[in-house]
């Protein structure tokens, strides 16, 4: 991509309406990322040293940690680096490479949980073709096609953004470079860009968030026609972390990149909640409702005790 522009850098004005509040901010945020790191690590722990965890539902698990730590690293470290006293000025490229990576990861995890919906579909749906339908082949294509339509949706809203000409104001009203506030700084009428971006941010969501309600239609069927009791109430049990996860990552999507008049003091809280709250909860989501996992957590905690006694 090629910067035409004559500006070389851009200034992050970080969170409106927080001034004198950087020192507080930073310690809160810090524990939130230091929390996201180590929750998304030990869930990885469990899953791979626990043989009976390899299983289609726990491989995607393990990609969606491995996301929700790479997802907060786009923006915190840059955040919190400002936030210690030192400079806010960050690069055009490092701007752009924020702005990739922001949508490529956040996209991965929309197409994931449609993917582990569709899995929970087939569990629940289709429970003694499960192992022949979600094969290891068919887990690895899934696994990887999120990556690969993530990285295309990237691509497209990166280039869209960029192609324009930035060559006056710099300051990016914000904690961290995205479409709509980098927008505002181009030297170009934005408007068709701002329509097709709007159209592109909000059709991949909404198509995602209609599979899974598809999907979920069908799951609660199946379980409404189990007669046994305690078999509805594992089945529901077993789906409830993922809706969970589901309504956390999308709602933030819809409040900022939806809203016909943006307020930048709201999207921003919204923001903080999608990259740093959001992934610190999934592992608690998913261990508290799953007793495998915190089985396989406990060994994994009780081996790390050991280990440091020795």
């Amino acid at each position: 991509m090629r910067n035409a522009s004559l500006v070389t850098e851009f200034i992050l004005l970080g969170i409106p309406h927080t001034e004198d509040l950087e020192t507080m901010l930073f310690v809160l945020f810090l524990s939130f990322y230091i929390f996201t790191l180590m929750g998304n690590l030990l869930i990885l722990l469990a899953i791979v040293s626990s043989a009976w965890l390899h299983t289609p539902m726990y491989f995607f698990l393990c990609k969606l940690s491995v996301c929700d730590i790479f997802f907060p690293s786009v923006s915190s470290p840059k955040m919190l680096f400002y936030l210690s006293g030192n400079s806010r000025a960050i690069s055009y490229s490092g701007c752009v490479s924020q702005l990739f990576f922001y949508h490529f990861l956040g996209c991965t995890e929309c197409f994931l949980y449609t993917v582990m919906a569709y899995d929970r579909f087939v569990a629940i749906c289709y429970p003694l073709r499960y192992t022949i339908i979600m094969s290891h082949r068919v887990c690895a294509i899934l696994a990887m096609g999120t990556s690969f339509f993530g990285c295309i949706q990237a691509i497209f809203l990166t280039t869209l953004t960029f192609q324009l000409p930035y060559c006056g104001p710099n300051e990016v009203d914000y904690y961290f470079c995205d479409i709509p506030v980098i927008l505002n700084l181009a030297c170009a009428d934005t408007s068709a860009l701002e329509m097709v971006g709007f159209i592109s941010v909000g059709l991949m969501p909404l198509s995602c968030f209609l599979l899974i309600l598809t999907s979920y239609s069908c799951i609660v069927y199946s379980i409404l026609q189990i007669r046994s009791t305690e078999g509805q109430r594992r089945a529901f049990s077993t789906c409830s972390a993922h809706l969970t996860a589901i309504l956390l990552s999308f709602m933030p999507v819809v409040l900022i990149y939806l809203q016909p008049t943006p307020n930048p003091w709201i999207n921003a809280t919204v923001q903080v909640l999608n990259n740093l709250v959001t992934p610190m909860l999934n592992p608690l989501i998913y261990s508290l409702r799953n007793k495998e996992v915190k089985y396989s957590l406990r060994k994994v905690l009780e081996e790390m005790a050991l280990i440091h006694e020795k």
